[in-house]
Order: structure tokens, then sequence, then C-alpha cells
């Protein structure tokens, strides 16, 4: 098994503990050899984080998670859309799976719905979607 990273925007505490909770506990239910966890201000960041991450070789993926929650103003669309193709950027020219773990939400109480325990823990499912991904490189891209 391999080592993952977690990069995780921490403008929502108490989101990003959760998050990182569920996103570590998926690792390494599945084997995973380590799990790094980098911590950034906000979503804003994530994608140079996970670029980061992924330069340094050491990792087979790269949940990224955080939390954009909607606001008076058009802040909250430019964070998400580029938070998002960002991290898409990444995954994509680099060819480690980088995956969009990040809450987009109206309210805290959405969030706080989504950031674990239930079937809606964004932090679990990134870290299985990077699982998914990884499983499929090696299936698919056999040098990788």
């Amino acid at each position: 098994m391999s080592r993952y990273a977690i990069v995780c925007g921490t403008f929502y505490r108490e989101l990003a503990d959760k998050l990182i909770a569920s996103a570590t506990a998926t690792f390494e239910a599945a084997g995973a050899e380590g799990v790094d966890v980098f911590e950034v201000p906000g979503a804003f960041e994530l994608p140079m984080a996970a670029a980061y991450a992924v330069d340094s070789e050491r990792y087979a993926g790269v949940a990224c998670l955080g939390a954009v929650i909607r606001g008076e103003t058009s802040h909250y669309d430019y964070v998400c859309g580029e938070a998002a193709r960002g991290i898409m950027d990444v995954q994509l020219s680099t060819g480690v799976p980088c995956t969009f773990g990040v809450l987009t939400v109206e309210n805290m109480d959405q969030a706080l719905a989504r950031a674990g325990g239930g079937k809606r823990d964004q932090g679990r499912h990134a870290a299985e979607a990077v699982l998914a991904l990884v499983a499929l490189q090696e299936q698919l891209v056999p040098d990788a």
C-alpha cells in the first residue's frame, strides 16, 4: 500500500478536524503505509498545497479538504470555482489523484451534516475517491 496526503483548509477549524479525522480513518482502514496532513488557511490555497504534496513524490494521492460557506458576497463563487479548477489542474497535469473534498454549502448546519459521521461524510468520500483512482491507475497505467 502507499502513502497518502491530506491537505486541508482550516478556516473552519471544527469542520476541518472532522474532515481530516474521517479521511485519515478511511486511508488507514484501507491499509495505507502512512497519512500525512498539511494545513493551509483556506480552500483557495488547496491547489498549491496539493501541488507541493505531488511534487514531493511521496504520495500516491492527495485528498483536498475544507469548507466554504456562502456569505453575502460573491467571494464564495470565486473561492469554490478556483479551488475546484486548481485541484483538477494538479491531478490532470501530474497524473496523481487529487480529490475535491471541499464542502460548498449554504450554512453551518449543512456543513456539519456533511463533515463526518453519516452517509454524507465528505472526508471519507474524498479519501475513497483517491483510493479508487489509485486502484484504477494501477490497472490501466502499469508504469505509473
